[in-house]
């Protein structure tokens, strides 16, 4: 199957980070891998982390890649589409997206919605 046959399966899911908060609602990617993010018109100048859990409403943790370092998402403009390897999401239920890091969140100036891309498994 060629790669953009396989982008026609993909399906999206939007999350908001409210204005005033740094921290996106949970996702449900459903079997899925997030494959992509699309980076909203607006965004508080900062890097995207992501936070995960194996439940909805359960504890969400860091998302790190096989090295063990925090998956980041840097250097983007606003509506740019940013690719991730599905090998990095394997596995992952439920999904926030974080302005910033856990250590170092960015408060957001507005409500903002981002769009995820997520490929059936």
């Amino acid at each position: 199957m060629s790669y953009d046959n396989l982008r026609r399966d993909w399906h999206t899911r939007t999350v908001t980070i409210a204005n005033g908060a740094s921290l996106s609602g949970e996702a449900d990617l459903g079997g899925g891998r997030l494959v992509a993010v699309q980076i909203p018109p607006a965004w508080t100048a900062a890097d995207i982390t992501f936070a995960a859990s194996s439940a909805s409403g359960g504890t969400f943790g860091p998302v790190r890649d096989g090295a063990g370092t925090v998956l980041t998402l840097t250097g983007f403009a606003v509506n740019e589409v940013v690719y991730l390897s599905p090998n990095d999401t394997a596995g992952i239920r439920y999904i926030k997206v974080r302005s910033g890091t856990a250590g170092v969140p960015v408060n957001q100036g507005a409500d903002r919605v981002i769009t995820l891309f997520v490929r059936p498994v």
